[in-house]
């Protein structure tokens, strides 16, 4: 039975050939696994790579869309599903309820929101699924810095900080999300 990966990222591919590399080899790795992907449902950017090299791989893909942008931005039309969705925090819903577990590429602040949303539902006991960082070249360094200053004032268990997996390489990732507990 396959395993239903939810990949936050970038609406934009970024300036990076590395990043772009690692993430193709992230996504044969999770596809050789049995993953199957859950995104933001964009066909620009690393959420456009994404999808685009899932379905290469013959794996199902999931667009989770809000209705405004279906219309405003570009949609991918090759997925095996799009869902419509009301707003952002009904797609992030739907998001959370579908996948098994949960990855972070390099993007912006929407990616940022959508990944410590889950480190939050993870950390309260809401759900319990693994989430990683893919912290390539050193992307995420200043989060995890962030995140190292919250323990140390006392404002995040370092218990709940270790629940986020970071890694820096893709083999580790997808080892790391196949053992979590």
């Amino acid at each position: 039975m396959s395993k239903k990966v939810c990949i936050f990222c970038g609406a934009r591919t970024g300036n990076s050939k590395e990043i772009v590399s690692e993430t193709k080899k992230l996504v044969k790795l999770l596809a050789d696994q049995d993953y199957d992907l859950v995104y933001g449902g964009g066909n620009g950017g690393l959420m456009g790579l994404i999808a685009d090299e899932f379905l290469s791989h013959g794996r199902e893909v999931i667009g989770i869309r809000p209705s405004i942008l279906l219309s405003e931005e570009n949609s991918h039309d090759g997925l095996t599903e799009m869902i419509s969705t009301v707003d952002m925090f009904e797609r992030k819903k739907n998001m959370v309820e579908v996948s098994d577990s949960f990855i972070a590429l390099p993007g912006g602040v929407g990616t940022l929101d959508e990944i410590l949303d889950v480190m939050t539902l993870n950390k309260i006991n809401a759900i319990h699924k693994p989430m990683a960082l893919f912290d390539i070249n050193g992307f995420y360094k200043n989060l995890t810095d962030l995140l190292d200053t919250f323990v140390q004032y006392g404002y995040l268990d370092k218990e709940a900080k270790g629940l986020l997996i970071m890694e820096k390489d893709a083999a580790k990732l997808v080892e790391s999300l196949n053992e979590y507990k």
